[in-house]
């Protein structure tokens, strides 16, 4: 293998049957740091070990008060399961279909700018993850690897675009995209504006990251990081930029003078949707959609599908979980395909979802986190895990399909389950 070889393993092909979920523990050739983690929420605590603290400031953070970050969580415990009993489950399947796709799991990795800080090849390590565990991934256009080399990696990644109200900018990067042979676009609704991030200044975050000692500390006191992803990619790819913006390569990730550009996407609307539908031949789906007349707009104009989504808290602070909405947008939205995302952390979430009629749920933090913490084998592990937990709850049900679930095995719980 010469220097500059990537040595992120090749992907299964989509259509390979992976294992089915297993309650064994982490094998013995896992990292050893993976039998601390036997949940989706216990690698929140590992990767703020292993990462800088602007780099875990920036993926754990949201806007203003956090106050949408925390009722995407908590909206899931306003609802109670209603289990049938003695029903035969032993021919359980987590199957979905999406877009003529078959999937293995009914959830996948929602997009996240900047994996390639949390390890080294990030956007890499997660989409050939998603891939050979046959399940969905989508790669974000704020991501620091070109757009084509995840493609080449994991053929069936989805991606996902922040566009200014541009066609001059618009047309070109949809041509890109094309070009690499995705088939399904997902653009990004929700973020006319940048929000604020108190966080971000908090923990001396920025982007791109401005030298200083501060920032050198916080290298240097991660040494693994610094030398397995930050210095390892230098060596290898030189400084990351920010890649799949436009169809032109972006800003640095370290600069003292360069900005990025983030002009023009308050002009963003539907008549932009409009022209991507028409320009754009593969599936298309609106993420950040929370008002039903907004599914239905999606849905008039020939969209594929919808992610109800307040963009996991981290644009208006305030703005209602995608949860206590999707029954609504799901009506609304006729025939498309709706998912969701946003406070996922357990196998009882995926599913009280699925039972209020998402089609596939996505996750994001926890899977950044597993691979900070132990790259593509940290991403196997939170798959097993939550993967185990749908299983589980699936028998517990009294369901072998998940086209079996729907409202009826849910029930509102009062404020005291809440607090509990």
């Amino acid at each position: 293998m010469s220097a500059n070889a990537d040595p992120t393993p090749t992907s299964l092909p989509l259509g390979t049957a992976p294992a089915q979920p297993s309650s064994r523990p982490a094998g013995l050739d896992e990292p050893r740091i993976l039998r601390e983690a036997l949940c989706l929420d216990d690698f929140e605590d590992l990767a703020r070990r292993r990462l800088p603290r602007p780099i875990f400031g920036y993926v754990a953070g949201a806007a203003e008060r956090n106050s949408s970050l925390r009722d995407n969580a908590s909206a899931f415990a306003e609802y109670g399961f209603v289990p049938r009993t003695l029903v035969d489950v032993s021919r359980r399947s987590q199957s979905i279909t999406l877009f003529g796709t078959r999937y293995a799991r009914p959830f996948g990795i929602a997009p996240m700018g900047i994996n390639a800080l949390s390890a080294y090849r990030g956007d890499i390590v997660l989409a050939a993850g998603a891939a050979e565990a046959d399940m969905p991934s989508i790669m974000s256009g704020s991501s620091l690897i070109p757009l084509e080399d995840v493609a080449r990696h994991a053929p069936g990644t989805w991606f996902q675009a922040y566009l200014p109200g541009d066609a001059a900018r618009i047309d070109p990067l949809i041509d890109r995209v094309a070009q690499a042979g995705y088939r399904t676009l997902v653009l990004t609704v929700d973020i006319p504006v940048m929000a604020n991030r108190e966080n971000n200044l908090r923990t001396g975050f920025s982007t791109p990251l401005r030298p200083s000692l501060r920032l050198a500390w916080d290298g240097v006191s991660h040494p693994r990081w610094l030398c397995g992803t930050f210095l390892r990619t230098l060596a290898r790819h030189g400084m990351p930029h920010f890649e799949n913006s436009f169809a032109t390569r972006g800003a640095p990730i370290l600069s003292s003078r360069v900005m990025r550009d983030f002009t023009a996407r308050d002009h963003l609307n539907w008549e932009h949707v409009a022209r991507i539908r028409r320009r754009w031949q593969g599936h298309l789906v609106l993420k950040g959609i929370l008002h039903p007349a907004d599914a239905a707009r999606a849905r008039e104009l020939g969209v594929d599908g919808v992610i109800v989504s307040n963009h996991g808290g981290r644009q208006l602070d305030g703005a209602v979980s995608p949860l206590r909405v999707l029954p609504a947008i799901v009506e609304a939205a006729g025939g498309l395909a709706v998912m969701m995302d946003g406070g996922v952390r357990r196998g009882t979430d995926v599913l009280k979802a699925l039972a209020l009629g998402a089609r596939c749920v996505f996750v994001g933090r926890p899977f950044n986190y597993a691979m900070a913490v132990a790259g593509a084998a940290g991403v196997r592990h939170a798959v097993r895990l939550l993967g185990d937990e749908v299983d589980r709850g699936m028998a517990m049900l009294g369901v072998n399909t998940l086209d079996e679930l729907d409202a009826g095995f849910l029930a509102p719980v009062g404020a005291g389950r809440r607090a509990a």
